[in-house]
């Protein structure tokens, strides 16, 4: 049996595809001349090939976000209700805030022609008020409370919420920047999250289908132009608002820690990052070849659209106790 609401996701999903592809079509040719990438140096050296691809292709998400938002708020607002049009207007609202910060971080970059933006703590900074605003806006707007519902039972996490909830948000959207690493990575991990995301949310969260529609149309309207070999990259534009849209997401579940299983991938990339350094630091010995993780199995040998493909199918699998621990009671 399908969601009376199905036609409706179907029509987002394919008006943020056709937004996406359109876009990327029409500004690849002019971000190739105006906004090409500086290649990591401390990277894989067989990276530097790319250099002079067009970056920046996250602002295409941008207009896509901006025009569903306009649709899909009026149509909750009318059809559902208004706490569902809001919840999803805080979720995109949070996205496209960070993908704000994005655009400024990939401008930097240009400007400096190397692969250095804004310091990481000019990023903490905004990235630590923009979660602020959202868990406050929900709070107002919605009543949000600090207890955090399971299929077997539910867990009050009191005073400590905030504070969690605050490092699941900023570490988060940086996890998903840190994924944007090879061609279609990111772009395929986050439809691998939306496909998961729109199974949990069926019949229980229309705003949250509405998301996962969205993400999901973005994802192939992307990946058509960023599979190797790539044409454009997302830049910090479209991981940001990725990474921010995805966790928001699961804060309209009601359940935020359910993105650490949804988006098992994200956690393994960032994790990575984390050991590597503490285990170098220690023992003058890396753990991995190289990180975040994706960089290791390139080291082993392992192709770009082969490492997308595990990707995908790693973030399916580990979602699974994610979607039973949300399951009804």
């Amino acid at each position: 049996m399908l969601d009376v609401l199905f036609p409706f996701y179907v029509f987002i999903f394919f008006a943020a595809l056709l937004l996406t592809a359109f876009c990327e079509w029409r500004w690849i040719p002019v971000l190739s001349r105006k906004a090409k990438q500086p290649i990591y140096e401390g990277g894989p050296s067989w990276h530097m090939k790319k250099a002079g691809t067009p970056t920046m292709g996250g602002l295409a998400f941008v207009v896509a976000a901006v025009g569903i938002w306009i649709v899909a708020s009026l149509f909750l607002f009318r059809s559902v209700d208004r706490d569902s049009a809001v919840s999803f207007s805080l979720s995109v609202g949070y996205a496209l805030l960070n993908a704000l910060l994005g655009i400024i971080d990939d401008m930097t970059k240009l400007r400096h022609k190397e692969n250095a933006g804004l310091s990481p703590r000019e990023k903490l900074i905004f990235q630590t008020l923009f979660a602020a605003l959202f868990l406050l806006g929900r709070r107002m707007l919605l009543g949000d409370d600090t207890v955090l519902p399971f299929s077997v039972g539910n867990i009050d996490l009191g005073v400590l919420y905030y504070p969690l909830a605050l490092l699941l948000l900023v570490g988060f959207v940086n996890f998903a920047n840190l994924t944007d690493g090879i061609d279609g990575l990111a772009g395929s991990v986050a439809f691998g999250i939306a496909v998961s995301l729109f199974y949990s949310a069926s019949f229980v969260n229309t705003e949250v289908c509405v998301i996962a529609a969205l993400i999901m149309g973005i994802s192939i309207g992307f990946l058509l132009f960023n599979l190797h070999p790539a044409k454009i990259f997302m830049g910090d534009t479209g991981s940001l608002f990725l990474g921010a849209l995805v966790v928001a997401a699961c804060f309209s579940l009601g359940n935020p820690s359910l993105v650490l299983g949804i988006g098992a991938v994200y956690v393994l990339e960032g994790v990575s990052v984390v050991l590597q350094v503490l285990v170098y630091k220690m023992t003058k010995k890396r753990l991995f070849r190289m990180a975040p993780l994706h960089h290791h199995f390139e080291k082993l040998g392992w192709s770009e659209n082969r490492i997308c493909l595990v990707a995908i199918l790693t973030t399916l699998v580990c979602s699974v106790p994610a979607y039973l621990l949300y399951l009804p009671q």
